[in-house]
């Protein structure tokens, strides 16, 4: 068995079982999708046209946008067919792009939270070294060290998957081609699968969140060294949107993962959940940055008078 690859010609997304009325949902994430899609949009042509936004700082943030845009358009649309148009059957190939796509841009999302959190430490704790450290070249490099490490990780995943034989079933009990699901119908030794998927979640979701944890600690430790008051609460605003974006980013992937190993979640809540938490976020990300970041909220009045007064000349 384990010297014959037996890879199968289709793969069937089951998504929900037995749960009334789950149409009304899936029109909901398409709603979801198109704001998210008309959101992020903006976030990116704002960014690209407003010349107070060329900044290193900023680069992430398009990038987070960018991230949020494809990482929804690589999992929501899918779902639609598959679950509004009864095309829960895919394609082997297709089954892996779905799955490379999806966890690319998951794991570029959180790296990008990272970085902003580097910026943010810079920022904060060394003002008057932050635009040497932290300038436009050395932010593009670490974002394409995170593309680089992000897809090399992920290439790896799915490279797993294809060594692997299906003789069980070929029923895949998510919504989309998710990773575990995929590698537990097999029906060889997929121990490789097993720790690559702990090493992705510890490593690209938990390190993460630790470090952003200790780069706030060091944030804190540096605003307590402000004296006067006003100073530390306009320094402390720079970070609220950053906080938001990670809260709404990992504690619902890491509750949602809790859960599953310490209580017994049915599938449905599970789908659930987890599609919530891969759709939600890339929704409120712009509408985090357009409500709480004062530069941005500035460039877009700018951009807004330049548009009117071109249009009344």
């Amino acid at each position: 068995m384990n010297a014959t690859l037996i890879p199968p010609n289709m793969f069937f997304i089951s998504g929900f079982y037995n749960v009334p009325h789950t149409m009304y949902y899936y029109i909901f994430l398409s709603f979801v999708y198109v704001v998210t899609v008309l959101g992020n949009s903006a976030v990116m042509c704002s960014i690209y046209l407003a010349r107070s936004l060329h900044t290193a700082k900023y680069i992430a943030v398009f990038n987070l946008a960018f991230s949020d845009l494809c990482g929804s358009s690589a999992l929501v649309p899918k779902i639609l067919d598959a679950f509004l148009f009864n095309n829960q059957y895919i394609s082997y190939g297709a089954c892996l792009a779905n799955m490379f796509f999806v966890y690319l841009f998951m794991n570029l999302q959180s790296l990008t939270l990272l970085t902003l959190a580097y910026d943010r430490v810079i920022a904060i704790c060394f003002p008057l070294r932050y635009h040497v450290i932290v300038n436009k070249m050395a932010m593009a490099i670490i974002i394409g060290v995170n593309w680089l490490f992000s897809v090399i990780i992920v290439t790896l995943i799915v490279a797993l998957i294809t060594r692997l034989s299906f003789c069980k079933s070929i029923t895949v009990n998510s919504y989309f081609c998710d990773h575990g699901p995929v590698y537990m119908l097999s029906c060889n030794d997929n121990y490789m699968n097993y720790v690559m998927a702990i090493i992705c979640f510890y490593g690209l979701i938990c390190t993460p969140v630790i470090v952003i944890m200790i780069s706030y600690v060091c944030i804190g430790t540096a605003l307590l060294r402000i004296s006067q008051w006003t100073e530390r609460i306009k320094a402390m605003k720079t970070c609220t949107s950053h906080l938001l974006l990670v809260a709404i980013f990992y504690l619902p992937i890491l509750s949602t993962n809790l859960a599953v190993k310490i209580s017994s979640i049915s599938p449905n809540d599970r789908i659930i959940n987890s599609t919530l938490t891969q759709t939600i976020p890339p929704l409120l990300n712009p509408i985090i940055y357009t409500l709480k970041t004062k530069e941005f909220k500035q460039a877009i009045k700018v951009l807004c008078k330049n548009n009117v007064k071109s249009g009344e000349g």
